[in-house]
């Protein structure tokens, strides 16, 4: 049996995230170190401050926002902290997929067990039952503006951490009140008494802005690869000249994503002479060439194919910058206040800012700049492909069948056009906006929820645009597989084109239900079983 994932605040990956958030078979544990430490600062405070002549300290014994002036009595704090997430159930729409809510379990969890939060154990053990029995908060998608904390929905999340009846959570796909789940589970009790601190710690920090994040990236970076294998079966398609992908020509710029994408070109498509000269001295049946008229040489080929390295290039490093925020983040405390100290010298309560989601909410903008444009190069190829006067005499539509009784891919061309459009809308940067909240209390904002889910919304879009490039340059492969027999394509493209066709018969017999090859060219991204087949053929190529 594997052992569990212990949290301990300082160690969690990104990896790590994401396997607990899609497999409920990973268990996830409290390191011992943490509990003894979270135990004893914990005592401290019961002992030391739990009075109501303890200094003011917000949001243990004061109001929180334009109330942090305001003391609460001891005897009113847990109906304080009870009052608190009421008062911040504000959100709006659809909720988080379950993955988001079980990761945002998780990061709240190891957020707490650097014991900056001052957080009783006990409050951690429960977020992992939560966990372990696949009991997933409902948490409405709008309502954070990414300061103070996504304070509203993960007013949800507490709500249901503390059992209240009108919390709602997702198990096994089925949606019941947060005390039905619980008692299925066994979880005991199903009503969880709050104490001070419990409600604001569990509603602080930018949590679900990160969770998001955290996944896009991941999915981001599966994408980028899988761009690469996309690219490679285009260059293959259209006999592309391979001269824009010397080594020499990306040493003499030498941006490290640059010079990784067309390392990565040159590995996948080694041995090809799909791509020579000769093979592009072939004059297809609809290319527009004069047969009495010397074949005279490309040179070099329009940007959508030359310039790859130099696009591709910068989401690499991209998502490199993104990853080190992201990683930090992870391991970061972003409630408020923070404790410090220890039982020798005594503790000491600081307010801060640690809750803003900025870092967060610039990352997420990056991330939706860099896959959108990803996509829309993705995308010029795909139109290429599906015109002879671009493609160098692919088919027209890479139809099949009876012309004029059948289309071929123009429609699914310009179903792909219409997500590019929807990604540059969602481009306008969120992290730059800013309007103030709470009277005036909160008068900067990062809005980094709404940046992350929009980044996230990029990401999916793009899965659909990169899915698809690969389903059409399989299909002019397989439609010009006899014009040019003699030639052979790449170690990777081949191993690439074979997986395609094994999950997609090729399209040879004229038009059919094409929203089932859009879902299963997408499935290829999300699945990752076409980079699988290639990295089984010949090892790691990235």
């Amino acid at each position: 049996m594997t052992s569990p994932l212990t949290l301990d605040g300082f160690s969690l990956s990104a990896q790590q995230v994401v396997s607990v958030a899609r497999d409920l078979s990973v268990q996830v544990a409290l390191a011992p170190s943490a509990r003894e430490t979270l135990k004893t600062t914990r005592g401290y405070i019961d002992a030391t401050w739990m009075h109501d002549d303890a200094p003011m300290m917000y949001g243990f014994n004061t109001g929180v926002g334009l109330l942090k002036d305001t003391r609460i009595k001891v005897a009113d704090i847990g109906l304080f902290q009870t009052q608190l997430i009421k008062a911040h159930a504000a959100g709006i729409g659809e909720p988080f997929s379950e993955e988001i809510s079980r990761a945002t379990m998780l990061l709240r969890a190891n957020a707490f067990a650097s014991n900056y939060s001052a957080l009783r154990p006990e409050v951690v053990e429960r977020l992992l039952a939560f966990i372990h029995a696949g009991i997933h908060p409902l948490m409405p998608q709008k309502g954070s503006v990414g300061a103070s904390g996504d304070l509203a929905p993960l007013a949800y999340l507490a709500a249901a951490i503390a059992g209240f009846d009108e919390a709602q959570v997702m198990v096994q796909g089925v949606r019941m009140s947060a005390p039905q789940a619980l008692r299925a589970a066994g979880i005991e009790p199903i009503r969880f008494e709050l104490k001070a601190k419990d409600a604001s710690a569990l509603i602080n920090g930018c949590t679900v802005s990160l969770a998001v994040a955290i996944l896009a990236a991941h999915d981001a970076r599966n994408l980028l690869t899988d761009a690469c294998l996309g690219l490679g079966l285009s260059l293959e398609a259209m006999r592309a000249e391979m001269s824009a992908f010397d080594a020499r020509i990306h040493q003499a710029r030498p941006h490290a994503g640059q010079i990784k994408t067309a390392a990565i070109m040159r590995t996948l498509l080694a041995g090809s002479t799909r791509t020579s000269h000769a093979a592009r001295a072939v004059q297809l049946p609809d290319e527009l060439r004069r047969t009495d008229i010397p074949y005279t040489p490309r040179i070099q080929d329009v940007y959508s194919l030359r310039c790859a390295p130099q696009v591709f290039g910068p989401v690499f490093d991209a998502l490199d910058y993104i990853d080190t925020i992201i990683s930090t983040e992870i391991n970061s405390a972003t409630d408020n206040p923070l404790i410090f100290g220890d039982d020798a010298v005594g503790f000491e309560i600081i307010s801060g800012g640690n809750f803003h989601g900025q870092y967060l909410a610039q990352a997420m903008d990056l991330l939706a700049m860099a896959v959108t444009d990803l996509g829309s190069m993705c995308e010029r190829r795909i139109a290429r492909l599906i015109d002879p006067t671009l493609s160098w005499g692919l088919p027209r539509n890479l139809m099949s069948g009876t012309p004029g009784v059948n289309t071929g891919y123009s429609v699914v061309q310009c179903a792909m056009s219409s997500l590019v459009m929807e990604n540059r809308s969602l481009c306008v940067p969120g992290s730059v906006d800013n309007i103030p909240a709470k009277g005036n209390s909160e008068d900067h904002v990062s809005n980094s929820t709404w940046c992350a889910r929009k980044a996230a919304t990029v990401v999916a879009n793009t899965q659909y645009i990169v899915g698809v490039e690969m389903l059409l340059a399989a299909q002019a492969l397989t439609m010009t597989e006899s014009c040019l027999r003699e030639f052979v394509l790449g170690q990777g493209t081949q191993a690439a084109y074979d997986e395609v066709r094994r999950q997609i018969p090729a399209c040879v017999a004229g038009d059919r239900w094409f929203h089932d090859d859009i879902a299963m060219a997408q499935s290829f991204v999300v699945s990752g079983s076409v980079r699988d087949a290639v990295v089984q053929k010949m090892g790691k190529f990235i």
